[in-house]
């Protein structure tokens, strides 16, 4: 079965809806990776290429509905180039099919630093996804003061004034949109300097419950919080996600006054709308990939590793993705029914992360020694039952998800984890998700997939085992209510559900 692309009749009212909601205010993207990167060639030119991660893909989409600005922090040697030749002007998106301006943040470098390897991603991004082991880490030390006094803040206050900048005196104050937990102090410092701005932060990672929270220094979990209620809009993942802020905003924050029903913050004379938006996927763009010869091409090598039953996941090499976890469960399947062995194949896409950060290095050499382990335990005349393809190659990731009889993701934790969607989108095997309940896709996707806990390895063995041994009704029936639960709320249907949103506000 196979998905068709937005129709018309959902196009045009949101493209209506653009025309309506920017003609007279501007929409201004802030986040900290930009959806161009410059890289310096070999003869000192500069090359620009698209941006990667989720977040640059899902407001990518925005730019061919809505002329905007893409506020931005310089993640290269090139892009700092690229912001020096413009004059610290905006720069005209070179990529075709994007319809934006592009302002480059260039911060000092040991600042930025300090705000991105210091604190954003080996601390907030850690709490955020409870990977602490909160008895014995994180140790809060005189690095992570410096860090949030000389990096967190000062970077924020320049994202703050880069938007600043980009708004005349004479035009009507615009909607900005924050993303994520890089700029969770942006939107005050933009309060103050642009009152009457249309204000949204959306964070695309899990929101954890106060508790969780209270490992943070007291002085920035206020701040982090007094900040966000500068917002008009909150925006997370889950309902669960959004309870969680309230919470933490009703625990925190002494003076407010907290609205769980209507799920609303009042702080400060100000009044925060807290609301779930589940992030997803542009369904028509990845079919067209999908069919493209390039992913043709993969997909016709990647056969000759399939086996008679093929497992197959796409994650990042991160501790979060559980992927020992997994490789443990499948193990243990190998083991209970030995009549698989030599039968059932399991391809690991998994794209490098985080390297310099040692936690997930000793992750990486985890993961390497348990493959190692099982296939020299269950391998035989030349075949191996694991095989990883360690690399970032995105069209190789998607062929092997349209490979696949069995889709495994079992995060500990995440925000949504768009695999979850993408490999129902564009498998043509009928195959079966096995998903942890505790990844943001599952309040949307539970009926048509088997459920497991992240931690529960026999819960895991057994869930494989069952999807390989399902009905071919079963599995058909599963597949095409997946399809259709993903394609009723695509990224189309996210964006425009925040732009209703904003524009009540307006």
């Amino acid at each position: 079965m196979t998905t068709s692309p937005p129709s018309d009749s959902r196009i045009a009212p949101f493209v209506q809806q653009c025309k309506e909601m920017f003609s007279q205010r501007r929409l201004i993207l802030v986040s900290n990776r930009g959806p161009v990167e410059y890289r310096v060639g070999e003869n000192g030119e500069l090359q620009a290429r698209r941006g990667s991660g989720g977040v640059v893909t899902a407001l990518s989409a925005a730019s061919q509905y809505a002329e905007l600005t893409w506020v931005a922090a310089t993640m290269s040697e090139g892009d700092r180039l690229a912001a020096e030749k413009s004059g610290g002007a905006p720069i005209k998106s070179p990529i075709p099919g994007q319809n934006f301006l592009l302002k480059f943040v260039v911060c000092p470098r040991p600042a930025y630093h300090k705000y991105y390897n210091v604190f954003c991603n080996p601390l907030l991004w850690f709490l955020q996804h409870y990977m602490w082991n909160a008895a014995r880490t994180p140790n809060i030390n005189a690095a992570i003061y410096d860090a949030w006094e000389n990096g967190y803040v000062p970077v924020n206050q320049a994202f703050a004034d880069s938007v600043r900048e980009e708004i005349r005196d004479d035009e009507a104050a615009p909607f900005i949109m924050l993303q994520d937990y890089h700029l969770y102090l942006a939107a005050g410092q933009i309060r103050s300097q642009v009152p009457n701005a249309i204000l949204q932060h959306f964070t695309h990672i899990p929101w954890p419950a106060p508790r969780y929270w209270q490992l943070l220094p007291q002085a920035m979990r206020i701040a982090i919080h007094e900040n966000m209620c500068a917002n008009d809009i909150v925006g997370l993942q889950t309902l669960v996600d959004a309870r969680n802020f309230l919470l933490t905003c009703d625990t925190f924050l002494e003076k407010a006054e907290v609205d769980y029903r209507r799920r609303k913050v009042w702080h400060n004379g100000h009044l925060t709308s807290v609301n779930p938006y589940p992030i997803s996927i542009d369904v028509s763009e990845l079919q067209r990939t999908a069919r493209s010869s390039r992913v043709r091409e993969y997909e016709e090598r990647l056969r000759s590793h399939c086996g008679e039953h093929t497992i197959v996941r796409v994650d990042r090499a991160e501790p979060s993705k559980n992927i020992v976890r997994g490789f443990r469960a499948f193990e243990m399947l190998l083991e209970s029914h030995p009549d698989l062995v030599g039968k059932v194949k399991f391809l690991a896409f998994l794209v490098p992360s985080r390297t310099h950060i040692r936690q997930y290095q000793r992750y990486n050499e985890e993961i390497t020694a348990l493959v190692e382990a099982i296939n020299a335990r269950y391998g035989k005349d030349g075949w191996k039952p694991i095989e990883v393809f360690y690399e970032n190659n995105y069209l190789q990731a998607i062929a092997g998800m349209r490979l696949y009889d069995v889709l495994l993701v079992n995060a500990v934790i995440d925000g949504m984890n768009l695999v979850a969607k993408e490999g129902p989108t564009v498998n043509n095997r009928d195959g079966v998700l096995v998903l942890s309940d505790s990844v943001g896709a599952h309040e949307q996707l539970k009926d048509s997939v088997l459920t497991i806990a992240a931690a529960d390895l026999e819960g895991t063995c057994r869930a494989l085992y069952a999807a390989l041994t399902m009905s071919a009704e079963e599995r058909s029936s599963r597949a095409a209510a997946l399809k259709k639960a993903i394609e009723g709320e695509d990224l189309l249907n996210w964006l425009t559900r925040q732009f209703e949103d904003m524009m009540t506000l307006a």
